[in-house]
C-alpha cells in the first residue's frame, strides 16, 4: 500500500459549512488529488485536553461545538462511522504518553472540513487531542510517533490554523492585519525550507508570534503533521491566505 499523505489544514469558520468558497472548493480539490484513505487520524483544534486522549468510539457522534450561527448548522451530521482498531493501534505507537477514550465525538474543526472533502462520510475516523499540557516539541515527537500510521492506508489530518486570534478578529474584513501575513509567511517559509525546528520554535518571532497564536490550540496540530511528515514527501500549499484581520487559512499537503 503506498503511503497515504499528512496534511494540515485551516479550517476557518464553521460557515464553511454552508457557503460555497474558494476554501471549500479547494478542500474538495486537495481529497480528488490524493488516494482514498482507508481511514482517517484527525488531530483538531477543538478537543483540546489535559493529557492525550485517543477517540475509539464504533459511531462517533457530530458536536456542534459553535455558539451564534445560522440554526441550519446545528441540524447537519456527519454520520462517519469510528476506526476503533486503529486507534488501539495508534495507542500503541504513543504508549503510556495517551489514553484511549469514548467521550468526544468528531467536532467542527474535523466534520466540517472532511464533510468537504468526503461527503459520503464513508471512511472512518478517529480523533487524537491537543494535549494542553505538552510543549510545542512534544507535540511534534507525538507526530513522528504516528507517522508509521500513514503505510497502514491512515491519513494523518491536522485542522486548525497558523493564525488564530479571536479577540482581534474583524468579520467584515476581507484580507489580513500586517503582523498576520509576516507570521503566515514565516511559517510558510520554514516549511517550505524543510525547517522544521523554525515551526517548531515559533515563539522565537517574538511579538508578531504572540499575536498570532495567543492561545496554541489551532497552531499545535500543524506541529503533529509536520511530525509525521518525511524528507520525500511531495509539498503542496492550498489557500495562502488571510482573511477577517487575524484568521490565516493556509493549508499544507505532505504526501
Amino acid at each position: 500500500m503506498s503511503m497515504m499523505p499528512t496534511l494540515f489544514v485551516g479550517h476557518g469558520s464553521p460557515m464553511n459549512v454552508v457557503e460555497e468558497n474558494i476554501y471549500v472548493r479547494t478542500w474538495r480539490q486537495i481529497a480528488a488529488k490524493i488516494p482514498k484513505p482507508e481511514a482517517i487520524l484527525a488531530i483538531s483544534a477543538h478537543w483540546y485536553t489535559a493529557g492525550t486522549k485517543i477517540m475509539n468510539n464504533e459511531k462517533p457522534r457530530t458536536i456542534h461545538d459553535f455558539y451564534g450561527f445560522p440554526e441550519q448548522l446545528y441540524s447537519i451530521d456527519y454520520p462517519a462511522p469510528g476506526a476503533p482498531d486503529f486507534a488501539r493501534k495508534a495507542a500503541e505507537q504513543l504508549g503510556k504518553e495517551a489514553v484511549l477514550d469514548s467521550s468526544w465525538g468528531l467536532d467542527h474543526g474535523t466534520w466540517c472540513v472532511l464533510r468537504a472533502m468526503y461527503p459520503d462520510a464513508d471512511i472512518p475516523i478517529f480523533q487524537v487531542s491537543v494535549n494542553n499540557q505538552a510543549s510545542a516539541e512534544e507535540h511534534y515527537a507525538l507526530g513522528e510517533k504516528l507517522k508509521d500510521l500513514r503505510k497502514q492506508g491512515v491519513m494523518i489530518f491536522g485542522s486548525g490554523n497558523v493564525v488564530h486570534n479571536l479577540g482581534k478578529i474583524q468579520f467584515s474584513r476581507q484580507d489580513g492585519y500586517d503582523w498576520a501575513y509576516e507570521f503566515d509567511n514565516k511559517v510558510a517559509e520554514y516549511i517550505r525550507n524543510n525547517d522544521k525546528a523554525g515551526v517548531v520554535n515559533y515563539e522565537t518571532l517574538g511579538r508578531i508570534a504572540e499575536l498570532a497564536v495567543p492561545i496554541p490550540d489551532h497552531f499545535y496540530p500543524l506541529l503533529y503533521v509536520l511530525g509525521a511528515a518525511q524528507e520525500t514527501d511531495e509539498l503542496q500549499v492550498y489557500n495562502e491566505d488571510c482573511i477577517m484581520g487575524s484568521l490565516s487559512m493556509t493549508s499544507y499537503v505532505f504526501g
